[in-house]
């Protein structure tokens, strides 16, 4: 209690188990944050910014699993057991974990329609830049996308499915989610921090482009704020699934936008074998 006696609120993460861990963050810039997910031409830098890491607490979030959400932290965390054997098999991907991601995503969010439009794997031992579709954990504060590119890539997706009257259906409330799962061992080796996203400033998100061979997109890089509130799920496991709300069209107070970077956890292994994940990018629609 308080003089006044109001009661003062406690901070998600009160008395929370925690270790500490570097974080990069973007340091403030003049110009437009670019980078490539490609080596670039001779002469261009893969990226026009710079990055200083912070050691910060990350919080043990198992035991509030249950008080989380998407709408008020910007992330959640389920059970789940899944039908995919071979998570390196496209097919199995595309027809066995798709729809057990699209139902996932209904029972948790109430959503009327999902379109899963992308998927990437993790794996630092497979990762060969620009050669195959593995990529390496991402060791940089950010959010996969930003106010407008939220719009312009579900745009761009749903016109690409011949999906009718796609207007209509961004005038809606939609959310880009990202469906987290480790797809091999115990997950030791970069484990990925997740940030309240009420914790989170509007002016901490930096837009930046992404320029891939086909396409430019847009993301968010994050300065560094020393309210931002982290969070992992320790030890995760294939029966485990994070999920991170990346975008939500909704402007009425809900979290919009949880910024997330994987890190070197002091407490794993020294030799732990290199995080093998999957994530989903999904749009989901909810009902009127």
């Amino acid at each position: 209690m308080s003089l006044n006696n109001q009661v003062i609120d406690k901070p998600l993460s009160y008395g929370l188990p925690s270790v500490e861990a570097n974080l990069s963050y973007l340091l403030p810039m003049a110009e437009k944050p670019v980078n490539y997910t490609y080596e670039p031409p001779s002469g261009v830098p893969r990226t026009n910014s710079t990055f200083q890491t912070y050691q910060l607490p990350i919080h043990n979030a198992r035991s509030i699993s249950e008080k989380i959400s998407l709408d008020q932290e910007g992330f959640a965390f389920t059970a789940h057991n899944t039908q995919v054997r071979d998570f390196y098999d496209e097919v199995e991907i595309r027809h066995i974990y798709y729809p057990e991601a699209e139902q996932l995503l209904k029972q948790l969010t109430g959503a009327t329609q999902v379109v899963i439009f992308d998927h990437t794997l993790r794996n630092a031992a497979q990762s060969k830049l620009g050669e195959n579709n593995i990529k390496e954990p991402a060791k940089r504060v950010h959010n996969d996308f930003t106010a407008t590119s939220g719009y312009t890539r579900a745009y761009w997706e749903l016109a690409a499915r011949g999906i009718e009257d796609i207007d209509g259906l961004l005038q809606q409330r939609f959310a880009i989610i990202n469906v987290w799962r480790g797809i091999a061992n115990t997950i030791q080796e970069s484990p990925l921090a997740v940030c309240d996203a009420q914790s989170i400033a509007p002016s901490d998100l930096v837009a930046g482009d992404l320029v891939y061979r086909d396409r430019i997109g847009e993301t968010y890089a994050v300065t560094y704020n020393p309210e931002h509130q982290w969070f992992y799920f320790p030890q995760m496991q294939r029966n485990e699934v994070l999920f991170i709300k990346c975008f939500d069209s909704a402007e009425d107070g809900r979290a919009r936008f949880a910024a997330h970077t994987a890190f070197a956890d002091p407490s794993s292994p020294i030799d732990a074998p290199p995080r093998e994940s999957i994530e989903l990018r999904t749009f989901v629609f909810y009902p009127d």
